[in-house]
């Protein structure tokens, strides 16, 4: 009994001077590991880069954000560059929130180690009031405190993923709107081209009328065509002017500028998708959650003083949930199987992202072989309506021949702009996917 009580003194001692951390591992000299920990964890250094991402000092380096620190963007400079830039300088997004209150979190449960102190009032039988100071220290919990602390670092890491998400998003949409304005610019200058052309053959139509050559079917056809155009002139506009609208709302600027060409996403293919990196950090969450919790159904050992004016006193006591039943064995293989769930759902996001990725890859592929195709369809007609209409100025074509021709050539130049503008959106929503939008440290 005398040996015991030494032992709890010594233990007291030691909560009190709280140079016991608590002990969650099961094998070797837990003192001397769980010491060893926090030694390492006291000597990383923070981020290097100044963004949302960064680190706190004394936070273990994650390889998940120095993933997402390090990407850069496929923006080279320019007009798209400028969009992207505006757009993040234009952000307050809730997950940028959500991503300090996630860090707090986790700096809270850094310490969760240390000793709880509290005080304590009770009344003796005789009704004195007795005050005293209770102090609690883990010193065996099975490594539920270890996982309480990787769990609030994975959700860090979740809440880091959740705002590279939402940040490529909103750069993907101003840009998308940039395009969406470019595109509508293109197609209304196209427009008023071919209108003017149309003038010039209606003219001649209403003179072949007027002159008793051609009918009043062929006028009114050509005044529909000219209407024809007319609407399309006026839609290419309108859709310009309001993309360009919510991209003024979006980024606080104006932009009014041309197309620069596509993008190059193929030497990024190697980055991984922000789903599989967001399907990793929940799966490290959800095994941090199923430990924390199996250590919480298996006993431990907590040591306490307590220090009053009654006296002084120390001792170990129980931890932990203390109690069995018979679905104990139940729940603890229940936990257990959350683990194989997580890896499982991470191997799905793997497999879904890279299908993904390949859809994408033959999707560019195919609006580029589009553009192409009608890019070569409208030269053929242009150069097909150039040969109608010298026939018909040697009177072998009719006016209705030369109209119908063009009015098809124009058609295939308006296929060939919307092909050359969707190869680009397929490339910025496959930036999107894979967080190449914006550089990390910007974010």
């Amino acid at each position: 009994m005398a040996r015991l009580h030494s032992i709890s003194l010594m233990l007291a001692f030691s909560v009190l001077s709280g140079c016991m951390p608590d002990m969650p591992f099961s094998e070797g000299l837990p003192f001397l590991k769980e010491r060893s920990e926090a030694k390492t964890e006291a000597k990383a250094e923070p981020a290097p880069l100044a963004s949302s991402f960064a680190q706190n000092k004394g936070e273990a380096n994650s390889e998940l954000i120095e993933d997402l620190l390090g990407r850069r963007s496929i923006l080279s400079g320019g007009v798209y560059q400028e969009v992207a830039d505006a757009t993040l300088a234009s952000a307050a997004t809730a997950a940028e929130a959500e991503l300090r209150t996630a860090k707090l979190r986790a700096e809270a449960e850094d310490k969760n180690w240390l000793p709880t102190i509290g005080p304590s009032i009770s009344l003796s039988s005789l009704g004195d009031a007795i005050a005293s100071l209770v102090v609690d220290q883990v010193v065996f919990d099975n490594g539920r405190r270890k996982a309480d602390r990787a769990y609030a670092a994975a959700d860090v890491e979740v809440a880091a993923v959740t705002l590279a998400e939402d940040v490529n998003e909103r750069v993907y949409t101003a840009l998308a709107l940039y395009v969406a304005g470019v595109r509508g610019d293109e197609k209304s200058t196209t427009a008023r081209k071919a209108l003017s052309k149309m003038h010039r053959l209606e003219q001649i139509v209403v003179g072949r009328v007027e002159g008793g050559v051609s009918n009043k079917g062929d006028q009114r056809t050509v005044e529909g065509k000219v209407h024809d155009l007319q609407s399309t002139l006026k839609t290419a506009g309108e859709a310009a002017g309001l993309a360009r609208a919510e991209l003024t709302a979006i980024t606080k600027k104006t932009f009014v500028g041309a197309y620069e060409g596509p993008l190059d996403v193929s030497a990024t293919t190697e980055d991984k998708p922000l789903a599989v990196m967001r399907a990793m950090a929940e799966a490290k969450r959800s095994i941090a959650q199923a430990t924390s919790e199996r250590a919480g159904q298996l006993p431990g050992i907590n040591a306490s003083a307590n220090v009053g004016t009654g006296g002084s006193k120390a001792g170990l006591k129980l931890g932990g949930d203390n109690t069995f039943g018979f679905g104990t064995g139940a729940r603890l293989k229940a936990i257990e199987s959350t683990k194989e769930t997580a890896e499982r759902q991470v191997a799905e996001a793997e497999q879904d992202a890279g299908r993904a990725l390949r859809r994408a890859e033959l999707r560019i592929a195919s609006l580029q072989r589009k553009e192409q195709d009608a890019a070569r369809l409208a030269k053929e007609s242009y150069d097909t309506y150039e040969l109608f209409e010298a026939q018909f100025r040697a009177g072998q074509r009719s006016v209705l021949e030369v109209i119908n021709i063009y009015e098809k050539a124009v058609e295939r130049e308006m296929d060939q702009l919307d092909a050359k503008f969707d190869v680009l959106i397929a490339q910025l929503e496959m930036a999107r996917d894979l967080g190449i939008l914006a550089d990390g440290d910007a974010i």
